[in-house]
Formats: C-alpha cells, structure tokens, sequence
C-alpha cells in the first residue's frame, strides 16, 4: 500500500465516522465539533486529490466561518433541542423516503462504473496542463454550469433563510418595531401639544 493511498483510507474513515457522529450526538456543540472535524479531513482528500482550491476553501469557508458561526449560534442561543424533537415523529415518513432516495441515487452512482464501464468518463471534462487548478475550476463553473451554479446559491439562500425563522422567537415583554404603524402614524398620533404654565415646566 503507498502512502497517498494509506492517507486516502485514513481520511475517508474519521469523515464517515465523523459524520455519524455529528447526527448521533446528543449535545448540539459536539455534533459541531465533529461537523469542524469532517470538513477537515474532507479537505485532507482533496488536497490527495490534487485540488488544493477546493481544500483551501473547505477550510477557510466551513471551518473558519460557516461552523464556526454554528457552534457560536449554538453556544449563545438558549435553543431546547429536546422541545425541536418531540415534533419529529410526525415527519419521519417524508424524511425516511428522502433518505431512501438519496440511498438509490448513490448506489446508482457507485454502480455505474460496474454495470457500464465505458460510461465512466464521459462526462469528463479534459484537463488542461497548462492552466492551474483555480482558474480551471472558475472557468468550468462560470461558464459550462453557471446555471447549475446559481441555482445551488439560491438553495442556499432558501435554507438559510428557512433557518431563521425556525429559530426567530418573540420573547414576551420585548419593544419591537413594528414598521407599518411607524409609517401610518399622522399629527394627531404622533404629536401632542400640551400647554405649561410659566414658572411650573412640566
């Protein structure tokens, strides 16, 4: 066994153990942590794989922001993930059959290679030697799958916002804006003359 390839097989287990145990933990802040320690040894891979970029990016990006940013999330909001669970049961059927499909899907990729070996790689782009990694990738994302590309942002956008009002609450007691009275609001509500005697204020 060569080297490259001991480091391939180290790195794909602590990310598949680490992705287990990131939905198999109890606590929110180590499940995180396991997140944080996925995305390094995913970065680990690709830098085998020869796409220092995208390695780079796995580490600055999700670890030093995107997880980062959770686990603060996590630490600083006072969430009750045992009251987000009692309701889950109730979606377990849709969840079961996103997870049977994604199942199908990657066993269809997996085989794919076995059943029809000559589709292996077709859809290859050809590697041009003379340009390095990053400007490929950009030139293969901003022009070929551009589509694909914004389309995967606006997904981001979605979850992202779908994220925050899942966990928006309105604590009692708490002055809140409400924009629409502010810009209703007319000279008798807004304004109040009151006459002061000399000498008395107010």
């Amino acid at each position: 066994m060569t080297l490259p390839l001991f480091f391939f097989y180290l790195f794909s287990a602590v990310v598949i153990a680490s992705a287990l145990m990131v939905i198999a933990s109890r606590n929110a802040v180590h499940s995180v942590l396991f997140l944080i320690l996925a995305f390094v040894n995913a970065a680990g891979i690709f830098m085998l794989a020869g796409a220092e970029f995208l390695a780079l990016i796995l580490i600055v990006v999700y670890v030093g922001a995107v997880a980062v940013l959770f686990l603060f999330v996590v630490m600083m909001l006072d969430v009750d993930f045992g009251q987000l669970r009692r309701g889950m049961l109730q979606f377990m059927p849709v969840g079961a059959l996103v997870g049977i499909v994604l199942l199908l899907e990657l066993l269809m990729v997996a085989g794919a290679s076995y059943l029809v070996p000559e589709a292996a790689g077709t859809g290859a782009l050809p590697i041009d030697q003379t340009v390095d990694n990053t400007r490929a990738l950009g030139l293969v994302l901003y022009t070929r799958y551009i589509y694909l590309f914004q389309a995967s942002g606006l997904i981001l956008l979605v979850a992202m916002i779908g994220a925050i009002v899942l966990t928006l609450r309105h604590k009692p007691g708490v002055k809140r804006q409400d924009i629409g009275k502010q810009v209703a609001r007319d000279k008798q509500s807004g304004l109040e003359i009151v006459k002061v005697q000399s000498g008395k204020g107010l």
